[in-house]
């Protein structure tokens, strides 16, 4: 028969403790003596025990007794001869696919890898224990990085998106070229009084606050860059975009030259409505306008003027009133305005893609 033997609550948190620690150093086999003794501390038949952990009935009484004669001593394994094994090159591309694949798809109930469950698909999946910090430094090995996630429509359109960029987009630089037209990228953008959060360099353990004012106030923009330039147009308000609005603003655009314009825009409803199809209509000879694949933020690269604005105008700032706000961000566009070698810059990997995809055109 089973001998009986419970563990006080203090021995039973240290054995956990012992436990966790052998998971993070990944030791296979501390990780099966320390679970031994706390499922025979808890009651569990000793042949029971050694079926599960995969030792012998004798191994589990061993390290019960030397546990009972040495306490924590006995759970000290002198460091094994030789280099740990290693996962096989067929084993590594495996790991790949299933990592790339995410951990639901691999059974896990979360979205997020993290180096614990790692390392648990890597025992899981090929029986080598590898030490979670190891985990980390494998993953960069086979090619992977620790990245934030970002959202992506389930509406998008995969094709459409090909196929503007490898036939639609070529066409118009050289289109625009051809008519020595401006070719504008549009779009809009919202700065809120409340302010804006960002990374900044602070002392170790105090986290930087930003005092807010918490009113639900934001200036809008109005905004079109040039591809070619980098010349920047646009119009701050402070009432919400309408039709009427948005052609306003490109009234005052088509003053300000005298180029023919090509307008590359996304599906905003102000800009298909019907009111601005009536204005295009009405200046087609100098103003063209072409649709951006539906929900491809990534393919204007007025993007990342907005971004660098907000990082400019109204990252980590405290504005007690809304003509704070209002004022910072006419200075940030001004300088854009002034600047359109750093608008350019500011398209950086975008313009090098397009630009790749122009030369092949």
């Amino acid at each position: 028969m089973d001998s009986t033997v419970h563990f006080c609550g203090p021995t039973v948190k240290q054995l956990r403790r012992e436990w966790h620690a052998a998971v993070q150093r990944g030791q296979s086999r501390l990780i099966r003596h320390i679970t031994a003794l706390l499922e025979v501390g808890a009651g569990v038949p000793v042949a029971a025990v050694a079926e599960r952990v995969g030792v012998s009935p004798s191994t589990v009484y061993r390290w019960l007794q030397a546990f009972l004669l040495r306490r924590w001593d006995s759970l000290r394994y002198g460091t094994a001869p030789g280099r740990p094994s290693k996962l096989t090159p067929t084993q590594k591309a495996r790991l790949k696919d299933l990592v790339a694949a995410g951990p639901l798809a691999a059974g896990y109930p979360t979205g997020c890898w993290s180096s614990v469950l790692l390392q648990d698909l890597i025992y899981r999946e090929f029986g080598r224990l590898y030490n979670a910090h190891y985990v980390c430094t494998l993953l960069r090995n086979l090619g992977f990085s620790f990245q934030k996630a970002r959202f992506v429509s389930d509406h998008l359109d995969a094709e459409r998106r090909r196929t503007w960029l490898a036939a639609e987009w070529p066409a118009l630089v050289r289109l625009a070229r051809q008519r020595g037209a401006l070719l504008l990228f549009g779009d809009e953008a919202s700065f809120a009084q409340w302010g804006s959060l960002s990374y900044t360099w602070a002392p170790r353990g105090q986290q930087p606050l930003v005092l807010t004012c918490g009113k639900r106030q934001a200036y809008k923009v109005f905004g079109l860059i040039d591809y070619f330039s980098g010349r920047l147009f646009s119009h701050g308000q402070t009432e919400r975009f309408t039709a009427q609005s948005y052609c306003a603003f490109l009234a005052t655009v088509l003053a300000q030259t005298d180029q023919p314009l090509l307008l590359i825009q996304d599906g905003a409803k102000y800009h298909t409505a019907a009111a601005t199809k009536d204005f295009i209509a009405a200046h087609v000879d100098r103003l063209s306008v072409y649709q951006l694949p539906s929900y491809s933020p990534d393919y204007n690269p007025i993007e990342h003027l907005w971004k660098n604005m907000k990082k400019r105008t109204t990252h980590n700032r405290y504005f007690p009133e809304f003509t704070m706000v209002c004022d910072s961000v006419e200075e940030g566009l001004a300088y854009f305005q002034a600047h359109p070698a750093d608008v350019k810059r500011l398209m950086g990997t975008y313009l090098d893609h397009m630009a790749g995809l122009d030369m092949a055109a």
